[in-house]
């Protein structure tokens, strides 16, 4: 990556407040030497250089190769390319992108990162057949104005594989009426896997949905059949979870049409996402929700949602 290229991600970085509600991303693209083109959210990304020296330690899961130490911190480095494309030979000479989310830092090994697109989501795509089959690891997919389409890696779903997944622990029932229930929308499998986890646990019941415009639709419904039955949507509907980014509508609109709506007043909206900065807790509470919490800690998760959906 060129140096000028390395500035642009950092000014993409410092501006990321003004994309809050715009729905629209910015998405480093990068290559693991297959021909193909990758992408992950800048939002994500903390910086992209050379790889330093990689220290090998004993009993390191499938596709860690090793620890490396930046500025004082030692990360773990994982090979992108063990995951999407295994057995494909790497470059000798790797690039790695230092990523940050869900509060951890690791850095991702790449065969060459190219530039910065911006994107509206409305132009981001689930995948399908294929590609929505492929171990969970491509999360959406969009095109390039030269008709290239670059997949959206689930990273998510690759830390998954490589920490594991934690472990719900029981907590409290929330004992609420059965016609009470809440709303979540995510488009990782892993992320929903493990919100319904927590809901079971606390015997809530759900609607979902694997993205943001399907979820503004189904959401829409709701209120329409409550409205039709002469009631307030929010004796039934007591609490609303969504995603910051998913395909076709992020979090952040979704939340300004939630609260521009009044059929949904009194209804708290909580961001649940992998994107832990401050500044993106700020681009939440800029469209207007009423808490933020960051992927994924199931004792968080539950004690944050339980007292709304009580009250």
């Amino acid at each position: 990556m060129s140096n000028k290229a390395q500035e642009n991600l950092l000014d993409s970085i410092d501006a990321r407040t003004k994309l809050a509600g715009s729905n629209k991303m910015e998405i480093l693209l990068f290559s693991l030497g297959t021909g193909e083109i990758f992408g992950i959210n800048v939002f994500k990304v903390r910086e992209v250089s050379q790889t330093p020296h990689i220290t090998k330690t004993p009993n390191m899961p499938s596709g860690v190769e090793g620890v490396i130490s930046l500025r004082g911190n030692i990360i773990p480095i994982i090979s992108l390319s063990k995951f999407v494309s295994p057995g494909q030979n790497q470059s000798s000479e790797q690039t790695m992108i230092v990523t940050e989310f869900s509060r951890h830092t690791q850095a991702f090994l790449v065969d060459e990162v190219d530039r910065i697109i911006r994107v509206d989501w409305d132009k981001v795509r689930a995948p399908e057949g294929m590609l929505a089959g492929s171990q969970g690891l491509i999360t959406a997919v969009t095109e390039l104005p030269d008709g290239k389409l670059v997949s959206i890696l689930d990273v998510e779903q690759i830390l998954s594989s490589v920490i594991g997944e934690k472990i719900v622990p029981d907590v409290q029932s929330t004992q609420l009426r059965e016609d009470i229930y809440m709303f979540f929308c995510d488009d990782s499998v892993v992320a929903r896997k493990e919100i319904t986890s927590v809901l079971d646990k606390l015997g809530v019941k759900y609607h979902q949905a694997n993205n943001g415009k399907e979820a503004w639709t189904k959401l829409q419904n709701l209120a329409g059949r409550i409205q039709g039955d002469g009631e307030s949507l929010n004796e039934h509907l007591k609490l609303i979870l969504v995603d910051a980014e998913m395909p076709e509508m992020d979090g952040y609109v979704l939340t300004k049409h939630i609260k521009a709506d009044q059929r949904f007043k009194g209804i708290p909206v909580v961001m649940h996402s992998s994107l832990s900065s401050n500044a993106n807790r700020a681009m939440g509470n800029s469209v207007g929700v009423d808490a933020y919490v960051a992927k994924f800690d199931p004792v968080v998760l539950a004690e944050t949602i339980r007292p709304l959906l009580l009250s």
